[in-house]
């Protein structure tokens, strides 16, 4: 990204004499509405320090303001972004980046972006948030491994949700993190259905998939994917939970493939 890394705008904390950190003042957000997320409290620590960075590539003030003060609250550094990204983002350590899928006048394609991140020693496992587009437009980058989306236009309930949902990953706390959100394309197969899908959430011992194709609870399938570094396999499992837009699947114990999930997570969640 950047040979003569552009100025980047940091978003610290004050230190009194006494040694109390305190966070910056609010800033004015916008309103967003998540579809992953469903919880709407949360009981947060603002006066710790930074435990991780997220890198805000080339979003437009108010978004990074509203992202800044959501990733604020959980002790995430944000560093604003607008020039020779994809070289900052192959060089410096970020725990987290977030990038906007649509290729605006003045906005930087964001494959080369997500490669830069993906591609690097210190950033190949860094979180990948997505801002705008519907899902179609993610599968477009499913290679990348988006781990989640935030909506537009960013309103701060929603966002702030997402954030919180994802943090303990960004923050390498994963003794409390049992699932991966990732979005890449999911070819499902069984009892007279075929079709495909994109994942929402992935554990060892399922997913949840996002699809408003009608698959009742109890059917069997074989659900086939990609993951990063994880050629593409296909597990068989079972359908256990049902809503109007998602489904959730139970890999099949006895599909010793599953474990080929199992050591992707483990490797994803120790580097």
């Amino acid at each position: 990204m950047d040979k003569a890394f552009a100025p980047v705008v940091r978003h610290s904390s004050k230190t009194n004499s006494s040694g109390q950190t305190f966070p910056p003042s609010s800033l004015n957000p916008s309103s967003l509405n998540s579809a992953l997320f469903n919880s709407t409290s949360f009981s947060v620590t603002t006066s710790r320090k930074a435990a991780a960075r997220a890198a805000l590539v080339e979003l437009n003030e108010s978004s990074c303001n509203l992202l800044s003060e959501c990733f604020r609250q959980f002790g995430i550094e944000t560093i604003v972004m607008s020039g020779q990204a994809a070289e900052r983002l192959h060089k410096e350590k970020f725990e987290a980046c977030v990038l906007h899928l649509r290729s605006d006048p003045g906005r930087s394609e964001v494959a080369p972006l997500m490669e830069a991140a993906r591609m690097s020693p210190s950033n190949s496992r860094c979180v990948i948030y997505g801002v705008g587009g519907n899902a179609q437009e993610a599968m477009r980058y499913s290679k990348y491994g988006i781990n989640a989306m935030f909506q537009e236009p960013l309103e701060r309930p929603a966002a702030m949700k997402l954030v919180r949902a994802t943090q303990n990953l960004v923050l390498h706390e994963f003794r409390r993190y049992v699932r991966i959100p990732v979005m890449t394309e999911v070819s499902v197969v069984g009892e007279g259905v075929r079709f495909s899908a994109s994942s929402i959430e992935m554990s060892s011992g399922g997913m949840s998939v996002k699809s408003p194709e009608d698959v009742s609870k109890g059917t069997n399938v074989e659900v086939a994917f990609s993951l990063l570094t994880l050629p593409r396999i296909a597990v068989r499992g079972t359908v256990t939970w049902r809503k109007p837009k998602s489904f959730g699947v139970r890999f099949d114990p006895a599909d010793e493939r599953r474990q080929k999930v199992k050591v992707w997570i483990d490797s994803y969640l120790e580097n």
